[in-house]
């Protein structure tokens, strides 16, 4: 028999720690979303990790500014960012605070409130597409930047909620390069997935965005 996932939010101590020790330790743990029709959850399948002042690829290298503040803490709250001129991400901030870190959601298996996912996510012709992506699973959660600096650790009434799961095995963690990170921040192998898992994004090489002529 299949043991229940474990029902137990975690701790701020459990995001008080170096970025490259939380990212795949979120692995098959259970992001619960509330909103005003009902909670959906996501188990975690994939993330990146992002190490601020240390890390090319990361928003906080050349240190802080208006749109980064959440990533330099506390530790256990949400930072999200808009990009390309249409996309939300949502990221976990890390600790210790004052040191900017935070590990980016990539994709999840939605097993609950999927009814409520496929309606932000018209175009997923299958469940496991709700998420597979960062900008997919944002808009699947209806994530945007009016809940940047959320508390995911808040005691009671945040809109987000992280669970204990089902820890991922050392066995099933995979890593490799970041998605579409350039320059030298596009070597650090950081990005952890679930081997196997059908929700996980394909991996993708940094591609230049050309200038409008």
């Amino acid at each position: 028999m299949i043991a229940a996932p474990d029902r137990t939010p975690l701790t701020r101590e459990f995001f008080d720690r170096p970025v490259l020790e939380v990212a795949p330790d979120l692995l098959g743990r259970i992001l619960v979303r509330t909103t005003p029709d009902g909670p959906i959850e996501l188990r975690l399948t994939e993330v990146e990790a992002y190490d601020g002042q240390n890390d090319p690829g990361s928003h906080a290298y050349r240190g802080r500014t208006a749109r980064n503040d959440v990533m330099f803490g506390p530790p256990g709250h949400v930072y999200v960012y808009f990009t390309y001129g249409m996309w939300h991400c949502m990221n976990l901030v890390c600790g210790p605070e004052g040191r900017a870190s935070a590990v980016l959601l990539r994709a999840g298996e939605i097993i609950e409130g999927a009814e409520l996912a496929r309606k932000r996510r018209l175009s997923a012709q299958q469940d496991k597409e709700l998420a597979k992506g960062p900008a997919r699973l944002a808009t699947a959660l209806g994530v945007d930047r009016a809940l940047n600096g959320t508390d995911a650790c808040a005691p009671e009434g945040s809109p987000f909620t992280l669970l204990a799961g089902t820890p991922v095995g050392p066995d099933q963690v995979r890593n490799g390069p970041r998605t579409g990170v350039s320059g030298d921040g596009g070597v650090h192998p950081w990005r952890f997935w679930i081997a196997n898992d059908p929700t996980v994004s394909p991996y993708r090489a940094h591609t230049p965005r050309r200038r409008r002529t």
